[in-house]
């Protein structure tokens, strides 16, 4: 699917959505209040709203645009250093086997190898501000090595599609909003997160690997995939005898530690190299500040769609017509009260974390609701912003089965988090 069909979807299925509802106020007495979809007088500004959304989508684009050139230009710096004083050739050879197993296409001993590394090791830490610039360098390495520029690369496709899987081991932003608001027990998300976050990862992992012809049978696969499952589970086991207490400062304390030794690292390398470690942070710098202007058009047009498809009220409509289903056929509803969250995730992180929010206020930040919504957020990901991001800034306009790929891998982190919120607080 490409970019151009998700861009005008979102604003047809807008503008459809908009029609449903100003005719089913008109005709409330007749057409749709059986299936539990209410109208009321605010149905017929919907219009004005739409129009709103998108001047204050754009809006924050800008704002978005503004804190990521910053840190962009930050880690870039960074990176650089670490390039000029071989840590990040060094890294590339280490992990070089392994990487080689599910990126083929890319030779041994690659950059974009350790930038991939990087990303995954910034998003499983919750440290999201890191993750971004090293995802962006990736995709930049990526690319030199793509033979269609225009197209998407298998290997491009393989790490966003992990990429937006959302591997979390230390859902640190959901644990502390769940604190900030009252939650008595916040860090109880934190292995039903990891558990669902673990599936939607193997299975986008599993659905790239069958569609571009990778073996994932093989020994050394194999065993790197059993042992990365068994460092998953040792530490939902060690972190689990800590008091709940004590978890997320933990948590903060090894994700930051970890993130600063590597930068203290990256600057001693150099330093101990003989390189001029500011020149090298300011030419890094540079690359940062150009690859986040290069996005601006990108990241406008898909938060501008997004924003008029939640203004729409679609969502709302879906998630009626789907808790009608589920009492129709006499299922328990409780879980359709956090789906706002799971479908905003893929579309926008603060629109979910709105979302995420407004269940918590609305049903008690304890309620099965609440708890839910709170494993929704932290076990997937911003999908269709990463892809606009992503593939923005090195100008790939045929996405192929990118989009595809990540919201079926999305799909079953929702799945997931349900039964695994049910087995564990249901």
């Amino acid at each position: 699917m490409a970019l151009n069909y998700i861009f005008i979807a979102f604003f047809g299925l807008a503008f459809l959505a908009a029609i449903l509802r100003v005719f089913g106020y008109l005709f409330r007495d007749f057409l749709l209040d059986s299936l539990g979809w209410i109208f009321d007088s605010t149905d017929l500004l919907v219009f004005n709203t739409i129009v709103q959304s998108t001047f204050d989508a754009a809006q924050t684009s800008m704002e978005i645009i503004i804190r990521l050139i910053g840190i962009m230009a930050l880690w870039l710096g960074i990176m650089k250093v670490g390039e000029h004083a071989g840590l990040i050739e060094w890294l590339s050879k280490k992990i070089s086997p392994f990487m080689r197993l599910i990126f083929p296409e890319v030779p041994a001993g690659h950059p974009a190898q350790s930038s991939m590394v990087m990303n995954f090791a910034a998003n499983m830490l919750g440290l999201d501000n890191a993750a971004t610039p090293f995802g962006l360098k990736a995709m930049e390495d990526l690319q030199s090595i793509n033979p269609s520029k225009s197209a998407a690369s298998d290997a491009q496709i393989m790490f966003l599609v992990l990429n937006t899987s959302g591997l979390t081991l230390i859902p640190v932003s959901v644990i502390a909003l769940r604190a900030a608001n009252g939650a008595s027990e916040p860090t109880e998300v934190f292995i039903p997160i990891l558990l669902a976050t673990t599936v939607a990862t193997i299975f986008g992992l599993l659905i790239v690997s069958i569609r571009q012809g990778i073996n994932l049978f093989q020994p050394r696969l194999i065993l790197t995939i059993a042992g990365f499952l068994t460092f998953i589970a040792l530490s939902i086991w060690g972190l689990s005898q800590l008091p709940r207490a004590m978890m997320q400062n933990f948590t903060d304390l090894v994700g930051n530690f970890l993130l600063f030794a590597i930068i203290v690292a990256f600057f001693i390398a150099g330093w101990r190299k003989g390189i001029n470690v500011y020149t090298a942070f300011i030419e890094g710098a540079k690359e940062g500040f150009s690859m986040g202007v290069t996005i601006i058009p990108y990241l406008v047009g898909m938060l501008v769609a997004i924003g008029v498809f939640r203004a729409s009220g679609f969502l709302d409509l879906i998630i009626s017509g789907i808790e009608y289903a589920v009492i129709s056929v006499g299922f328990d509803a409780e879980f359709v009260k956090a789906l706002p969250t799971a479908f905003m995730k893929p579309l926008s992180g603060s629109g979910a974390r709105g979302a995420m929010l407004e269940t918590m206020e609305a049903y008690g930040p304890d309620s099965f609701a609440a708890t839910l919504s709170g494993i929704f957020q932290g076990s997937t990901e911003t999908t269709f912003y990463t892809i606009a991001v992503y593939y923005g800034a090195v100008r790939v306009k045929n996405i192929r089965y990118t989009a595809g790929a990540g919201l079926a891998a999305d799909l079953a982190g929702i799945i997931a988090a349900i039964l695994i919120g049910y087995f564990f607080f249901g």
